[in-house]
């Protein structure tokens, strides 16, 4: 093995080195403190779990980007966490189980087995709020209000939101009875945006024309809040659940309007991102011109049913590692202070004194120590002096 090999880290890992693991430390901070000001409840779940409870209700595509290993004390096998969603589910089912509407916050690195984007990390930091027991609007209204604030607190200035529901192309899925394997290729094509694909499949596998052409229309609906008549109209015929679901997104669409003038608002009935698992209102933010979401989620009902506690639920997590690459925050460093290794009462109380301050002082062990500082503490008609280098 190479010295090389030693110290060389895997693809798609990396170390966070300063200034910016302090920039990224300052806004986890901030952002749960926002968090926590909204009402919210921190929790910690651990790394790993047993893969029956991490994989739960999250369908294939997490099952393949978590890593697996044997616990070595009973032979089970265990998941490193690729998301904490799950795992929050858990705690609200099972180990709170609290009586009405719950709010739990968090922040923790998860791992992937492949980067979820090119050029992304395997060990993004995952920041995050979920609400328990509450099926209305207002609870899908708040979360997205939080991702709002908290991109607005990272200094990020335009936003783009992009909104569905997949309660219409769900609704709609149940009418065109196709198999799950069906289902699943059709899913494929709208989420890559296929749609040549799209135009050659319709035909072939929806029976009924008029469904079938609803399908494809919203392939290629999307635009500003104006489309949501248009996609109302299309449905209307075919599904009252779809209806309802259009109805709803176009009250969520009114208040974020109302509060969130500023904001871009992008609609698509074709983004199925979580289909496996969500079942309302869907929803992801970017940073206006950019390609990747800086944080997403929906709604994601009865998750924790498989824990014998079904609860309506709704939250977000966002990519704090995107996040900061994009924030316009400054970070806002301390001075340096250098102070002598000497022994003095009198010495050691201005030090602590400094430290209380928030100045960062260190003691001189050797000459590189004085290059790195911007100041010294010094004796000045003797009294203990910062003094700008």
């Amino acid at each position: 093995m190479t010295i090389a090999d030693r110290w060389l880290l895997p693809d798609g890992v990396e170390d966070i080195l300063p200034p910016k693991a302090e920039q990224i430390e300052t806004l986890r901070s901030k952002l749960l403190d926002l968090y926590k000001s909204w009402g919210y409840d921190q929790v910690m779940p651990p790394m790993m779990e047993y893969l029956e409870s991490l994989l739960t209700g999250a369908g294939h595509e997490l099952d393949t980007q978590t890593f697996k290993v044997t616990d070595q004390l009973n032979g089970r096998m265990m998941g490193i966490r690729a998301d904490i969603t799950p795992q929050v589910a858990r705690i609200d089912a099972h180990s709170l189980a609290r009586e009405g509407v719950s709010r739990f916050c968090y922040a923790g690195q998860v791992l992937h087995t492949n980067p979820a984007h090119t050029m992304d990390t395997r060990n993004p930091i995952q920041l995050g709020a979920e609400v328990y027991g509450h099926a209305g609007i207002a609870s899908d209204f708040e979360v997205i209000s939080l991702v709002l604030e908290s991109l607005k607190l990272s200094k990020i200035e335009s936003i783009t939101l992009d909104l569905g529901h997949v309660g219409v192309f769900r609704s709609l899925m149940e009418k065109a009875a196709l198999d799950s394997d069906q289902e699943k290729a059709l899913f494929d094509i709208l989420r890559r945006k296929a749609l040549p694909e799209l135009e050659s499949f319709i035909p072939e596998h929806f029976k009924n024309q008029s469904l079938g052409e609803a399908v494809r229309q919203l392939a290629y609906v999307c635009g500003g809040a104006e489309i949501l008549n248009n996609v109302r109209e299309l449905v209307a015929p075919l599904s009252a659940d779809a209806v309802e679901a259009v109805d709803t997104l176009k009250q969520l669409v009114g208040r974020l309007q109302c509060c969130y003038p500023k904001v871009n608002l992008y609609i698509d009935f074709s983004e199925l991102r979580g289909y496996n698992y969500h079942t309302g209102v869907v929803f992801a933010a970017y940073k206006t011109g950019g390609s990747q979401p800086l944080a997403s989620g929906g709604r994601y009902d009865e998750t924790g049913k498989v824990f014998g506690r079904a609860r309506p639920a709704t939250g977000f997590s966002l990519n704090l590692l995107k996040v900061a690459d994009v924030s316009s925050q400054s970070i806002d460093q301390q001075k340096l202070v250098l102070v002598p290794d000497e022994d003095s009462e009198e010495l050691a109380k201005a030090v602590e004194q400094l430290r209380t301050q928030g100045h960062r002082v260190v003691r001189q062990l050797t000459d590189s120590d004085a290059e790195i500082c911007d100041a010294v503490l010094s004796q000045v008609d003797g009294q203990w002096t910062v003094v700008d280098r």
